[in-house]
């Protein structure tokens, strides 16, 4: 009875892997500012199939991407009193990378970006 019951919430598309994937991915990104690496995982996790998880990633736009991950930046930099310029740009890093950004960009923005110094 289960089974059957799942198999037509399925069918009849209340119960869609692809339009959960995409909502989540979405969601996260917008609300939580997480990154593709954080959201990517948390995906796995609950055992969405890796196509599934391309569609959810493609909802995130690469232009609204970089912008938050410049506000996150900029913010954290805003935050921290760390007088030392490396010390404070690898805070900066860590945060960001925490948050589920990808490590070699986050180092090539706060490289670049000159407020993070």
């Amino acid at each position: 009875m289960v089974e059957e019951t799942i198999a037509r919430l399925i069918t009849e598309g209340f119960v869609n892997e692809e339009r959960f994937a995409q909502l989540y991915a979405g969601g996260k990104f917008r609300q939580n500012k997480w990154g593709r690496v954080k959201i990517l995982a948390a995906l796995k996790k609950r055992n969405i199939s890796a196509y599934c998880i391309k569609k959810g990633l493609e909802e995130i736009e690469e232009e609204e991407y970089l912008k938050t991950l410049i506000n996150l930046i900029e913010r954290k930099s805003l935050e921290l009193k760390e007088k030392r310029t490396f010390v404070k740009k690898e805070k900066i890093a860590a945060y960001c990378i925490q948050k589920g950004y990808e490590t070699e960009l986050v180092w090539k923005l706060c490289r670049d970006y000159t407020d993070c110094t």
